[in-house]
């Protein structure tokens, strides 16, 4: 009578059997789904974050090269006030500079919003894609900032050599920084920029003159009297000299003017 019994216990316990399998195989998509679920939420996530990170990029990029050009524009101006009649020829040439000033923000700010904006049709014309500039155009902005009424002297040590792109901006942008507020708020100074091609390393130093910190004359927001720099342009600058590594010191001078210090490591050399 058991034997009898035997394939109906046996066809249960395959009911059964199969009823669980069909359960752990449902549970399983349901797993399966769910972490896909959370990985997908992941890549967004990440996907997000970079897009901030660019973003803050870009806006770095802007109040540098905004900050800049309409400095010397501002102060070009006003030089062409003053000798517009006694001068006519000095103040054209300071008329220029500001046009000029003003074609290179527009240059520059069209190529940075077009990151944040591209075209419809995706086509980027050569324009779109001009470099930012590097310490190849250094020259170019000690011209501009000596014309518009601060000497510069620059000197260069080691053996110059081609640099990572990014670290070629950083230090352009260490040093245009350090003059546009020497240029704004040290008044019959002077400036000194150093550039040193190391082993392993690059070091820029921008040193200006002006009046002693002791005399509480104006001295730029940027730091305080012993302390680091905390502008917003010291501070992006900060941020782009840490991505690789680097350091970057900002500080009054006792005897008076700032001073800018910054070491970037460069890989492979």
């Amino acid at each position: 009578m058991w034997l009898a019994g035997a394939p109906a216990v046996a066809g249960a316990i395959a009911a059964v059997l199969w009823v669980a399998l069909v359960r752990t195989r449902h549970r399983h998509a349901r797993d399966l789904g769910e972490r896909g679920w959370l990985l997908e939420r992941e890549r967004e996530s990440a996907a997000r974050a970079a897009v901030g990170e660019e973003r803050a990029r870009i806006a770095r990029e802007l109040h540098d090269i905004v900050s800049h050009n309409v400095s010397v524009m501002v102060v070009q101006t006003a030089a062409a006030r003053e000798v517009l009649t006694t001068l006519p020829g000095a103040a054209d040439a300071a008329l220029a500079e500001v046009e000029k000033a003003g074609r290179t923000t527009m240059t520059e700010l069209r190529h940075l919003l077009g990151l944040l904006a591209p075209r419809a049709d995706g086509v980027e014309s050569d324009s779109d894609l001009a470099p930012q500039p590097t310490l190849r155009a250094l020259g170019a902005l000690v011209d501009r900032i000596a014309f518009a009424g601060l000497p510069v002297e620059v000197r260069i040590s080691g053996e110059p050599r081609p640099l990572p792109s990014g670290i070629d901006v950083t230090a352009y942008r260490i040093v245009q920084e350090a003059l546009t507020n020497a240029l704004k708020h040290g008044a019959g100074g002077k400036a000194e920029v150093t550039v040193r091609y190391t082993g392993r390393a690059l070091r820029v130093e921008v040193l200006t003159s002006g009046p002693s910190v002791l005399t509480g004359a104006d001295q730029p927001p940027a730091a305080d009297a012993s302390g680091p720099g905390t502008g917003r342009g010291l501070l992006g600058l900060r941020q782009r000299v840490s991505v690789y590594g680097g350091d970057l010191d900002a500080r009054r001078r006792l005897g008076g003017g700032f001073r800018v210090r910054a070491r970037i490591p460069v890989e492979g050399s």
